[in-house]
């Protein structure tokens, strides 16, 4: 027997391999699993077209094997088998694929479907293994033989007595040290787990042999035996005809899947087909995650190619707007790197990926036409992470997401897409309204409010990202979005206008006092007479608004920003007159009134009051005075 030596850049590369490629080693398992059906798969083809290779169908399957006392685990297979030849040219030379030359030499064939493509996965064995062997029996030739090496040192081939068509891979354990248990991988719970994480649908049955109890004969007594168990699934729920599967089996799926007891919302489940050919089975779950808006939150869908499991998350199959769904993507047409553990920044990818984003929006559309309560549903779980969707990447998706997006309204108070508010707008109205609170409630009585809702609709802003998100789309449909607490609001005629300019312009000291009684913590200080019953209000000039400031300081970072706000005070309302007078009688008294109203007015719109006991006081003395 001759020991036989890798050659250098093969040692080099299975150096690199068992200690820098492959960073999960519980993977070891499914890469010896997918080169166990690839020689199935090769074996049933080829009887296909060769009628001297009898094969019943049935009769193939996967076997894994392990001793805990002997630290030895077996992945055997009734497949192809291989040569001399075939193991020195598979086995010896790393990178060497008899599966990739096989599809390559039948690739007009459509039903030519095996794994593997680079020839490497068998070594990640190495990882667990002081010593690999592996025994085999071509089906072309009566001669068998056995492979084993010990890692970068060689290998050896010798003659076998083997009668069965087919390979055994035998892998020694390593002893375990402080770092790594490798007598993990020698209980039949974690090789069960393992199978079912990555190979649940290989075509073939694996089968195992699994401890079982059953009650004693006439008696209360159990007793443990062992039998053979086929462990994975085979056929995924998502490659049966739909027609097929009822929901309650969707549903499992999900539960069992995605760890979520509750029904989903929404069950997508399609076959795409053309210059990218991939199957879907895609979820809308009807609640958020308890971690959905932390970072903690990992978004991804499962990837597969023919049944074994690549990705648990694949990240750049959905945006991050579309993150909340959750599912199972199965496709042949990416090309995945050597250790399958990650992808190649592939077009292909893009293309399935930009393929689901259309598929997403269009089911999310077609549900809030045809089942409006349950897109509501959905919209109090996930449309927060729309909007921040259209907020972020400076509005690029905007468009994408504009048409699914709803907020409150001022006409019932119930949620409203953009679309259905522009169908209700009055003729002549050439803006669209909102306002901003912590409810719906105290945004109806907000003063700016209330003049405005009496002529138009107004758009409810609770949730601290809306008003981001009306910013960063600026108009729809060319009606531009208009905060009514902004300054520039103005619903008068042209005679009411006049009027109130005139009130302003024979106040202009008493204004002037009162501004700088403020010590300039408001831009302006002015009569109005658009607010109805109410006294006085804060209204914003320039794009941040009080709302906006709010939002923005409270974040945890130093970025600190003030709104240039507007204090207006109802013309109307007997609080002018009274503010007129002081400024002819009794500047002193004026001074606490100015303060009190401006307090009022932040108090109003929700923002806190620099020093309340001054508040507090100037209230006393006024009210001991009357």
């Amino acid at each position: 027997m001759k020991k036989r030596q890798f050659k250098t850049e093969s040692k080099r590369v299975l150096d690199l391999m068992i200690n820098s490629i492959y960073t999960n080693r519980e993977i070891f398992l499914r890469e010896l699993i997918s080169n166990a059906s690839d020689a199935i798969d090769k074996l049933y083809y080829i009887s296909l077209t060769d009628k001297t290779v009898k094969v019943n169908k049935e009769d193939l399957k996967i076997r894994i094997d392990f001793d805990k006392d002997k630290r030895e685990i077996t992945i055997s297979d009734n497949g192809c088998g291989m040569t001399e030849e075939e193991l020195e040219n598979n086995l010896g030379i790393i990178a060497e694929s008899g599966s990739l030359h096989f599809k390559e030499e039948n690739k007009d064939q459509n039903d030519v479907n095996v794994i593997g493509q680079f020839g490497v996965g068998f070594y990640s064995a190495f990882m667990v293994s002081r010593k690999v062997r592996v025994e085999t029996k071509s089906y072309k030739e009566d001669k068998a033989f056995v492979w084993e090496s010990e890692g970068i040192d060689g290998y050896t081939i010798t003659n076998s007595d083997r009668k069965e068509t087919g390979t055994s891979i035998t892998l020694y354990l390593k002893e375990d040290t402080d770092d790594d248990n490798y007598s993990d991988f020698l209980t039949e719970y974690k090789l069960r787990s393992i199978i079912k994480k990555y190979s649940d649908y290989i075509r073939y049955p694996i089968i195992m042999e699994v401890e079982n109890s059953r009650k004693k004969e006439d008696s209360d007594e159990y007793e443990t035996y062992k039998e053979l168990t086929t462990i994975n699934s085979m056929i995924p729920l998502w490659k049966k005809d739909k027609k097929e599967i009822k929901n309650d089996e969707y549903n499992n799926f999900y539960n069992d899947q995605f760890f979520d007891y509750s029904e989903p919302l929404k069950v997508l489940h399609f076959n795409m087909e053309g210059s990218i050919n991939y199957t879907a089975l895609l979820y809308i779950p009807s609640h958020a995650p308890y971690n959905f808006y932390t970072k903690e939150y990992e978004k991804g869908l499962k990837l597969y190619t023919n049944g074994v499991l690549i990705m648990d998350k694949c990240s750049d199959l959905l945006p991050d707007y579309f993150s909340f769904v959750r599912g199972v993507i199965d496709t042949e047409d990416l090309p995945l790197n050597i250790s399958r553990e990650t992808l190649q920044d592939d077009k292909n990818l893009k293309a399935i990926a930009k393929s689901i984003e259309s598929k997403i929006k269009k089911e999310l559309l077609a549900l809030l036409k045809d089942d409006r309560e349950k897109y509501e549903e959905f919209y109090k779980a996930f449309g927060m992470q729309l909007k921040f969707g259209i907020y972020n990447d400076y509005g690029m998706h905007k468009d994408q997401l504009i048409d699914l997006v709803m907020f409150a309204s001022s006409e019932n108070k119930k949620l409203t897409t953009l679309e259905e508010y522009k169908s209700r707008m009055k003729e002549g109205q050439g803006e669209i309204y909102y306002a901003c609170g912590e409810t719906l409630d105290k945004i109806d009585l907000l003063p700016q409010v209330a003049a405005v809702k009496d002529k138009f609709e107004i758009l409810y802003l609770t949730e601290y990202v809306d008003e981001f998100t009306l910013k960063t789309l600026g108009e729809y449909d060319g009606k531009k979005f208009v905060n009514v607490s902004s300054e520039k609001i103005d619903l008068s005629s042209e005679e009411e206008k006049k009027e109130i300019e005139k009130v302003n312009t024979d106040n202009k000291e008493l204004l002037t006092f009162m501004k700088e009684v403020l010590d300039n913590a408001v831009v302006n200080v002015k009569f109005t007479n658009k607010l109805k019953d109410h006294p006085v209000c804060l209204t914003s000039e320039g794009d941040v608004s009080v709302e906006m400031e709010k939002v923005i300081n409270a974040m945890p970072t130093d970025e600190k920003i003030t709104a240039k706000t507007v204090l207006e005070i109802n013309k109307n309302h007997k609080i002018y007159d009274k503010l007129v007078d002081l400024y002819s009688n009794d500047k002193d008294e004026l001074k606490k009134y100015t303060k009190i109203i401006y307090y009022e007015a932040r108090l109003i719109e929700g923002l806190p009051i620099d020093n309340p006991t001054e508040m507090s006081n100037l209230m006393c003395d006024i009210m001991a005075n009357k």
